[in-house]
């Protein structure tokens, strides 16, 4: 009883083959793989650059307003409004709030650059560059 299961299971067996993909096919499900990865790092790197551009240019905003309103007498300090010292307290806490994220933003997009030279040199193969386009330009 034994031999005949098992040799029917030979039989089924032998109907049913494996069969692996093309070599090209693996390649291409390899490239669009290591695509994807990249269009990602591609994505986070250019919108930690965008954050970093605007923030340092409201920082800059900060910086001259406050410079403006600090006044050029060296005693200005002593005889200033008490709302301009506040709104110099302000502009002083948002400044130092914006460059502590400009210093964060500036390590942040050295590991996506770290991240990315890693990705280029695992495949080289694969030609990453300009022509793959990014998630927010496929629609």
């Amino acid at each position: 009883m034994e031999k005949k299961m098992f040799q029917r299971l030979l039989k089924a067996r032998s109907v049913v083959y494996f069969k692996a993909r093309s070599t090209s096919r693996d390649a291409e499900t390899d490239r669009a793989r290591a695509t994807s990865i990249y269009r990602s790092i591609e994505d986070a790197l250019q919108g930690a650059m965008a954050e970093q551009a605007n923030l340092k240019s409201s920082v800059d905003e900060a910086l001259a307003r406050s410079a403006v309103t600090l006044g050029n007498d060296s005693d200005e300090y002593l005889t200033r409004d008490p709302q301009d010292n506040h709104y110099q307290n302000l502009l002083g806490s948002e400044i130092a709030e914006g460059e502590r994220r400009l210093n964060e933003l500036e390590v942040t997009i050295r590991h996506i650059q770290f991240l990315k030279t890693a990705l280029v040199t695992r495949f080289p193969d694969f030609g990453f560059g300009d022509n793959i386009p990014h998630a927010k330009d496929i629609g």
